[in-house]
């Protein structure tokens, strides 16, 4: 069994949220959650990788005795890129309406509120 999958989605997810640690700009700090987003669909496939199977569409073509990659986990991951870029649409016109009415994008400068 290989880790490197684990692995690979550990370190991009690492490496968005460190950037969304280190942001200083709303459009930055959301394309780094995008980026850590990112990090779960590799974990996802990662968890569904089989080796040497074949894809989960049956006919005459497959025995029935043959190994296969489990559907639910690459249905898990279409949803997940569906839900990102739904995520990702809001947080960017969100930042974008904050850039209009506040005229910045830093989080410090931002703390102050009004009603």
């Amino acid at each position: 069994m290989s880790y490197y999958g684990y692995f690979v989605a550990g370190a991009i997810m690492l490496t968005g949220a460190v950037g969304i640690a280190r942001s200083r700009n709303l459009v930055h700090a959301v394309v780094c959650l995008s980026v850590s987003q990112a990090g779960t669909y590799v974990l996802l496939l990662s968890i569904g990788y089989q080796r040497h199977a074949a894809a989960p569409v049956f006919g005459s073509t497959i025995k029935p005795s043959t190994k296969v990659v489990d559907p639910v986990v690459q249905a898990l991951c279409l949803t997940d890129i569906v839900v990102s870029a739904t995520v990702t649409a809001l947080l960017l016109a969100l930042s974008l309406q904050i850039a209009k009415h506040h005229g910045t994008t830093d989080p410090d400068e931002l703390s102050a509120l009004r009603g």
